[in-house]
């Protein structure tokens, strides 16, 4: 079984193409299970083995993903295999040791952790932006074969970390990562500008069911993952987050495939 998280599509397409070599089912997380993890109710007996996938927040695992292994109510034996598959795109830090701890912290077995770098999506800070082009069909390239790669040492039982850190990986996950969910992670600053159409895809399309629609225009609540769908979903790029996506790119390639 496949258990997927994704915001703008990336985690979500690794997770079919997977599903597809390995052939294996994908759950997708989304709306109660997420808000309320002990509600989720899914048939685990019969499978073997559970790959993770999801993309990195500040190089560790995206808050609603460590909640949901925390608490959801798996039916999972303790001599199952676990896998992690996370999308980033760059490096994760020690986001693996965090899936690592999370996964022996319920008594199961984890097994594998692998990265695929992927388009970046993430756009909410200074300095960060969605690639260009020619960088994002590059990834997306590349992506192609290290999915198949995976895949092979995934059904060859290999035990590793195939990872990509990067530089100061525990200063990443152990300080920047906390204070990134702590202080960075508020739906806020959202809003939708003049540019807004009433079209309504941010709230059909948000994983949380975090969006409604009031006097014909977008709302946030409070059960925010930050990942981003409705930025890069809005057709007119009418959804800002205070200032800091002026001039900010989108992120359009495999979004409308991410529902």
């Amino acid at each position: 079984m496949i258990l997927c998280f994704s915001g703008t599509g990336n985690s979500r397409y690794v997770a079919h193409e997977l599903a597809k070599i390995l052939n294996e089912k994908v759950v997708e997380l989304q709306g109660e299970s997420l808000i309320s993890p002990s509600s989720f109710n899914c048939d685990m007996s019969k499978d073997k083995r559970f790959i993770w996938v999801f993309p990195i927040y500040s190089w560790g695992v995206p808050p609603v993903v460590v909640e949901f292994i925390k608490s959801a109510p798996l039916n999972i034996a303790v001599n199952n295999c676990h896998f992690m598959v996370c999308t980033c795109g760059d490096d994760i830090g020690n986001a693996h040791k965090q899936w690592r701890r999370l996964i022996s912290r319920r008594n199961w077995y984890a097994q594998s952790a692998y990265s695929v770098t992927m388009p970046n999506t993430y756009t909410l800070m200074k300095g960060f932006d969605v690639d260009n082009k020619e960088l994002e069909q590059q990834k997306l390239t590349n992506a192609h074969t290290r999915i198949n790669e995976i895949a092979l040492k995934i059904n060859s039982g290999y035990a590793i970390d195939d990872v990509v850190r990067g530089s100061w990986a525990w200063v990443k996950t152990a300080i920047i990562y906390p204070y990134f969910n702590r202080f960075c992670m508020s739906p806020r600053p959202f809003h939708a500008t003049d540019k807004c159409i009433s079209c309504g895809k941010c709230a059909k399309a948000c994983p949380l069911n975090n969006i409604t629609m009031e006097q014909k225009r977008p709302q946030w609540s409070n059960h925010c993952a930050l990942c981003l769908r409705c930025y890069h979903l809005c057709p007119t790029q009418a959804i800002a987050y205070a200032k800091a996506t002026q001039g900010k790119g989108q992120y359009n390639t495999l979004i409308h495939n991410s529902r």
